[in-house]
């Protein structure tokens, strides 16, 4: 059985670090599904603990110079380090400076100038920058080749011209190039560390939404616990105004709860006795006591941190690409730079007449360098220039900021490369129900046919059983009205269709009326009328049968959101064309079309006929994007190229 785990990865510094780790990894025996992530400093993979040890992974990447850690440290261990070793190369590059502006503008002599700039150069190089050519060597003893190496060979090049120059070889001393290059690397690295902790900000700020302690009754006494020492069948006591510790269902008392965080909305909900509640969310003016169902590795919260870290260490297609290049890209610079230094060797007159030309507009320039002075110059120019840290770091610190940043807006992307993919969108098709409308539908016209005025009674009991949303507004309805529910039998739930049931040993059947015609023939004219008439108002309807007659019929409408329309408008402003499938009627489905100005659209269609529908438009070239709410259209997400779940869908989908 093979686990998966996410370790630290410590000296990583480009994408050719990244790539090494990973080889090393691959390497071992009894290891797959290998992701190393330059960004977070992590890698994920699975081993067979049967084949494989972590202490051997742990080994295998050792030797390619680099260290792994299976307890994540604190996400600012890596920035107190780059900012420590910032400031020791500003101590060391001070007093450099100082010498070079006073000899640079003669203020006055300084005796053994190239002498004290070698020396104040050497811990500079050599002590602060010693990771740099500890990595640097160690992946060459391994055949890679890194920015590291670009940045060692430049800086000790640099630093040799200083010792070649005290040993009176007439060369001019670049050692303190070889430090002000050190320092900028190391400046380098520590904006680095500061963009990524600023990037994996909003994941901490997740996890900061969850509660610390909870209240828990044990012997008829309240005591206060931590979080992670919670038990599932825990009862827990949530005051009025506090946040709810953890997921759970209601056991004693009636609230209302805030669950923005999930939602999105801002109004809160009504949650009683046997409603689930979510850690994390805001508890209203009840006081309310909680039954804990789910451990804290299960519950909403850690499922969407679980979701966002994900999405952040996937590799996107261009990241890929960029990882092939950069395996290119490093060697190339070293052969430019390596033919920069022969071609000013060997081309000296021609170098220097280009020196000359260019000082007229950059006076930092100096043509008066010698033959070996220039090369070695135009050597260290190209290597340091030509390192390729951005080419490693801008898709994946793109992609963490990105799913950072929706993470904490209420948009959770489940992997990195939907967020490419949408870019190529041309379609997108709508659900109707909780997408286009607040999926918080009415009861607006109750007419019973029953002699006894049952009707809504039987229909009411039918839908308590039911998962879809017009089900739960019709029981809504009816438990306003104080009263009590049918047994129901042999319940059974028929996805976009309908549902139907036994009471005291009568079946019923309640649907759309497309469906219910199939059951009763002929229906009555003035009926069909009232149907057509309530439908052309934007309202749904519902009608109850016993298989002879129609019992009851019921309508219910769902107010359209205020920004639906704005939103179509700017997708056909960006040549993306909306698609509403609902299994609505047609028209209620064409009022819609009409309100909104979707040209395309299809109604009645069964989550089967989404499907199609999709796989339809997928087949003539387009790019499917398909926005739903609820189980029914998981496999109509699943389909489409980029699937965006709302609400109960998320889960399935």
């Amino acid at each position: 059985m093979k686990k998966k785990v996410t370790v630290e990865v410590e000296g990583m510094t480009c994408a050719s670090c990244a790539l090494t780790v990973k080889k090393a990894i691959v390497s071992t025996d009894g290891t797959s599904d290998v992701d190393v992530n330059l960004v977070t400093n992590s890698a994920t993979f699975s081993y067979d603990p049967d084949i494989t040890t972590i202490s051997d992974i742990q080994k295998s990447v050792k030797k390619a110079g680099y260290s792994l850690k299976l307890n994540l440290e604190e996400e600012n261990k890596e920035l107190k380090n780059s900012k420590k070793l910032l400031l020791l190369s500003i101590v060391f590059l001070i007093p450099i400076s100082v010498l070079m502006i006073f000899d640079m503008f003669k203020i006055f002599m300084i005796p053994y100038m190239d002498f004290l700039e070698t020396i104040l150069s050497i811990p500079l190089i050599l002590i602060v920058g010693f990771n740099i050519h500890k990595r640097a060597f160690i992946s060459l003893f391994n055949g890679v080749i890194n920015m590291d190496l670009l940045i060692s060979i430049g800086t000790l090049a640099s630093l040799t011209t200083g010792f070649l120059k005290i040993f009176g070889i007439p060369i001019s001393n670049f050692s303190f190039v070889g430090g002000m290059i050190t320092f900028f690397f190391l400046l380098g690295k520590y904006l680095e560390s500061l963009a990524k902790g600023r990037a994996s900000k909003e994941i901490r700020s997740l996890l900061e939404v969850g509660v610390k302690k909870a209240r828990i009754i044990v012997d008829n006494e309240e005591i206060e616990v931590k979080i992670n020492e919670l038990d599932i069948d825990d009862l827990m006591v949530v005051k009025p105004f506090e946040k709810i510790p953890t997921d759970g269902l209601i056991v004693k008392g009636t609230t209302t709860i805030d669950e923005s965080m999930v939602t999105g909305e801002s109004n809160e909900v009504v949650k009683k006795e046997g409603d689930e509640v979510i850690g994390g969310t805001m508890n209203g003016n009840g006081r309310i006591v909680v039954k804990v169902t789910k451990n804290q590795d299960e519950t909403f919260l850690a499922n969407l941190i679980k979701l966002v870290e994900e999405a952040q260490n996937t590799k996107v297609p261009v990241q890929n690409l960029a990882d092939k290049i950069t395996t290119i890209f490093v060697p190339s610079v070293l052969i430019i730079s390596l033919l920069s230094f022969l071609f000013s060797y060997f081309m000296y007159d021609t170098s220097i007449k280009i020196l000359l030309e260019a000082s007229r507009f950059l006076p930092w320039i100096n043509p008066q360098l010698n033959r070996i002075s220039l090369s070695i110059y135009s050597l260290v120019a190209t290597l340091v220039i030509a390192c390729p840290c951005a080419l490693g770091l801008a898709t994946p610190t793109a992609i963490m900021v990105s799913s950072g940043i929706s993470a904490k807006r209420g948009i959770f992307i489940r992997n990195g490369e939907a967020i490419q993919r949408m870019k190529d969108v041309t379609t997108i098709v709508f659900d109707k129900t909780g997408t286009l409308t607040y999926g918080k539908p009415e009861v607006v016209d109750v007419i019973d046919f029953t002699k006894d005025k049952d009707g809504f009674k039987i229909l009411a009991s039918l839908e308590r059983y039911s998962s879809h949303i017009l089900g739960k507004s019709i029981v809504e309805k009816y438990k306003k009205e104080g009263l009590d529910f049918y047994d129901v039998s042999e319940f059974e739930e028929i996805p976009g269709v309908g549902v139907k049931g036994k009471i005291d040993g009568k079946n019923y059947y309640l649907g759309n009326p497309k469906e219910i015609s199939k059951i009763i023939k002929n229906l009555d004219e003035s009926l069909m009328k009232k149907i057509d008439g309530f439908q052309k108002e934007g309202k749904s309807v519902v009608l109850l049968t016993d298989y002879e007659k129609i019992i009851s019929m019921i309508t219910i409408r769902d107010k359209l959101r205020e920004d639906t329309k704005k939103l179509i408008d700017e997708l056909k402003s960006m040549n993306i064309k909306p698609v509403l499938a609902t299994g609505d009627n047609y028209s209620y489905a064409k009022w819609v079309k009409d309100e909104l100005g979707i040209e395309e659209f299809y109604a009645e269609v069964l989550p089967e006929d989404k499907m199609k529908i999709i796989k339809n438009l997928q087949d003539v070239g387009e790019v499917v994007a398909m926005v739903g709410d609820g189980i029914n259209d998981a496999p109509s997400l699943k389909q489409a190229d980029i699937g965006i779940a709302m609400g109960s869908g998320t889960d399935a989908a």
